[in-house]
C-alpha cells in the first residue's frame, strides 16, 4: 500500500493501540520528512501554495502514537517528551552547521545542506528549511513552516507553526527573503521571494498590510491567506484609530507598511556573505 494511503488509514483508526508494523510505518513516514521527500505544503505549477493534508495528519498521528519518556541530556537538565519525536541526529555528511550552544531540531524536520543554525534556535517537526538558509539566535521555525533557499531568519524571529486545522496552509517564507530581528510571522502568512521584513514586523491572518508603493491593501480572505508580494520591503507602521474617542485620546494601531520594492541599494544592505554559510 502506498505510504499516503497507509498513513491516512492509520490516522483514521479510533485506537490507542499500535502494532510494530504501525510504528515501522510511522518511522518510514518520518524518515521521508527528514529527507525532504514529503512536506506539509508545496507550490504548484501556477505558483500557488497547497497543503498536503495527509502529511499533517501523519505528523499529528505521531503525537498520538507516542509515549512520554525521559530525554534528559544530563543530570542538570531534564526533558520529557513523546518518544516518537526525539531530537534529530545529524552527521558531518548532512552538511548542516549546528553551532554549539543549545539548539534543537526535532525529528521529522527537513534541514537542507548549507543551513546554518546559530544557538539557541529551534526547528519543530514537519518544518522544511531549504539550502543556504541562516537561522539566527533565538529564532523559531514552527511545525510545518516552509522556509525557502537563502533565507535569513534574524535573531529572535518567530515563524509560527500551523499544524491544525490540517487543511490550513502553514507559514511560507520563499527564497531569498530577509526576516529582520524580532519579526513574527503567523497564521499561514505567505512571504513571497526576495521580500524584506524590517526588524519588528508582525504579520498575522488579521493584519492588513498597507502598500504605499502600489496603493493597495493586502488582507487574508476566506479563500486565501495574507500574502506579502515578491520583493516588498515591509516596515512597522501605525494608523489612526477611527472614532471620536480614539482621536481624542490620540490612539493608533500597529500597521505593517510596504514602503518600496527591493532594488540594488536594498540588495547591498541585506546581503549575507557566502563565507558565513
Amino acid at each position: 500500500m502506498p505510504m499516503r494511503e497507509a498513513i491516512e488509514e492509520l490516522a483514521a483508526r479510533e485506537t490507542n493501540e499500535y502494532s510494530n508494523e504501525d510504528f515501522a510505518l510511522f518511522a518510514e513516514f518520518k524518515a521521508a520528512l527528514n529527507r525532504g521527500e514529503i512536506r506539509a505544503a508545496e507550490r504548484n505549477a501556477g505558483g500557488k501554495w497547497q497543503t498536503n493534508a495527509w502529511v499533517k495528519r501523519g505528523i499529528l498521528l505521531g503525537f498520538r502514537m507516542g509515549s512520554i519518556v525521559d530525554m534528559s541530556a544530563g543530570s542538570g537538565l531534564q526533558f520529557l517528551d513523546k518518544d516518537t519525536y526525539p531530537i534529530r541526529k545529524f552527521s558531518v555528511a548532512d552538511r548542516v552547521r549546528i553551532v554549539p550552544g543549545g539548539s534543537s531540531i526535532r525529528d521529522g524536520a527537513y534541514v537542507a545542506p548549507g543551513v546554518v543554525c546559530m544557538p539557541p534556535m529551534f526547528v519543530n517537526a514537519g518544518a522544511y528549511v531549504d539550502e543556504g538558509t541562516m537561522i539566527d539566535s533565538h529564532a523559531l521555525v514552527g511545525s510545518c513552516a516552509q522556509i525557502g533557499k537563502r533565507v535569513h531568519l534574524s535573531a529572535a524571529a518567530q515563524i509560527g507553526g500551523v499544524l491544525e486545522p490540517v487543511g490550513a496552509v502553514p507559514v511560507v517564507i520563499e527564497d531569498d527573503v530577509l526576516v529582520g530581528g524580532g519579526c513574527g510571522i503567523y497564521e499561514g502568512t505567505i512571504v513571497r521571494e526576495r521580500a524584506v521584513l524590517a526588524s519588528g514586523v508582525i504579520l498575522t491572518g488579521s493584519t492588513p498590510v498597507y502598500d504605499l508603493a502600489r496603493e493597495k491593501i493586502y488582507q487574508r480572505t476566506a479563500d486565501s491567506p495574507l500574502e506579502i508580494p515578491a520583493g516588498a520591503v515591509v516596515v512597522p507602521g501605525s494608523r489612526n484609530v477611527r472614532g471620536e474617542v480614539g482621536q481624542a485620546w490620540g490612539l493608533s494601531l500597529y500597521a505593517p507598511v510596504i514602503v518600496k520594492y527591493r532594488d540594488e541599494k536594498t540588495d547591498r544592505a541585506v546581503q549575507l556573505e557566502d563565507y558565513l554559510r
